[in-house]
């Protein structure tokens, strides 16, 4: 999940965005028509009835935009519909950040061909960046488009497709520039306790806690990481002293990883793969983003008595204040 970028300045750039999207606005199709279809797949059908039935509850329970996005289908025949690019200067842990008029200056960009974000890549690279490359399944234009449900999104399980519709929805109702911990946690917010209060009514169970207990876990596990690393790049010491240092502080992580999962959680090596790959301060930059301020607004929420509309209108004062009185705020608010 992320927002669609254009960025830096290239006319490539933004004609890939703007053929991108284009493209998905002319293949995208109506939900309801192709349930009506007898020659749709059962299979894709089941899909999108599900994604239809999250994107009603969205409005009618949750207060979210009551417009056409999730109303139609693209099947995208590759993936993903983006890979951001992310990049940080080789010894730092803060990202090379792009500024957009509309969404104002984010950590990452994004691409509609794997082939030019892995291009771009390239070019950071050899800049002397730390790069990561990731694939993204979906994204908001924040209200300037009907977003699709996208192909790609149908490879989740039914939690993750609704609650992915129920955070990008977030998106569009609030948003402010120049903020993605802001943004990303607050509709992280959104899609959890939304997904919440879709399983009670539908009469299901609660979620996986085993999962979210071990992503959070991991998350603290990388944050602690990226900690160490901008401790160590503020340290002065020269080049080589840093790159050793940085090579010995991901050693201990993986170190630290192997010790931990097999501590709490020997049967589960979702995240071998992960650690197992190469990694750099880059590949460290999505950690925290989505979650940073998640904590603080189940407090808001809380003192919102529970109340969606209350809720947003908290929130939307929040984004309207400058953001170090914003960030003041939240951290009071967190437990």
């Amino acid at each position: 999940m992320s927002l669609l970028l254009c960025a830096c300045g290239s006319i490539r750039y933004y004609a890939q965005a703007a053929h991108g999207q284009g493209e998905l606005v002319l293949k995208r199709q109506p939900v309801r028509k192709l349930l009506g279809d007898p020659a749709t797949d059962p299979k894709l059908a089941a899909r999108l009835s599900l994604a239809l039935a999250a994107r009603e509850y969205a409005s009618s329970h949750l207060g979210l935009p009551d417009n056409r996005s999730y109303t139609t289908y693209v099947a995208l025949h590759r993936p993903y519909v983006v890979w951001n690019v992310f990049a940080t200067p080789r010894y730092s842990v803060e990202a090379v950040r792009h500024c957009f008029p509309v969404a104002g200056c984010v950590a990452y960009r994004g691409w509609f061909s794997e082939a030019a974000a892995e291009a771009d890549a390239a070019r950071m690279q050899r800049q002397g960046d730390d790069v990561w490359v990731g694939g993204v399944p979906a994204y908001s234009t924040l209200g300037w488009f009907a977003d699709p449900i996208l192909s790609s999104m149908l490879r989740w399980d039914d939690d993750e497709l609704a609650g992915t519709i129920f955070h990008e929805l977030a998106h569009q109702l609030i948003y402010a520039k120049d903020d993605t911990a802001f943004n990303e946690s607050f509709a992280t917010f959104v899609q959890t306790e939304g997904l919440r209060e879709w399983r009670a009514s539908r009469g299901l169970p609660s979620g996986d806690g085993h999962a979210q207990a071990m992503d959070d876990g991991f998350t603290r596990l990388v944050l602690a990481l990226r900690g160490r690393l901008k401790m160590l790049y503020a340290s002065g010491v020269d080049a080589e002293a840093m790159e050793a240092g940085k090579q010995r502080e991901i050693a201990d992580f993986r170190a630290e990883y192997a010790e931990w999962r097999d501590t709490h959680w020997p049967q589960d090596r979702r995240y071998d793969a992960w650690v197992a790959k190469p990694i750099n301060n880059a590949r460290l930059l999505p950690f925290g983003l989505y979650d940073q301020w998640t904590p603080a607004f189940g407090v808001l929420f809380r003192k919102s008595g529970g109340q969606w509309p209350a809720f947003y209108t908290q929130v939307r004062a929040l984004a309207c204040e400058p953001k170090a009185k914003r960030d003041a705020a939240l951290q009071a608010l967190s437990p």
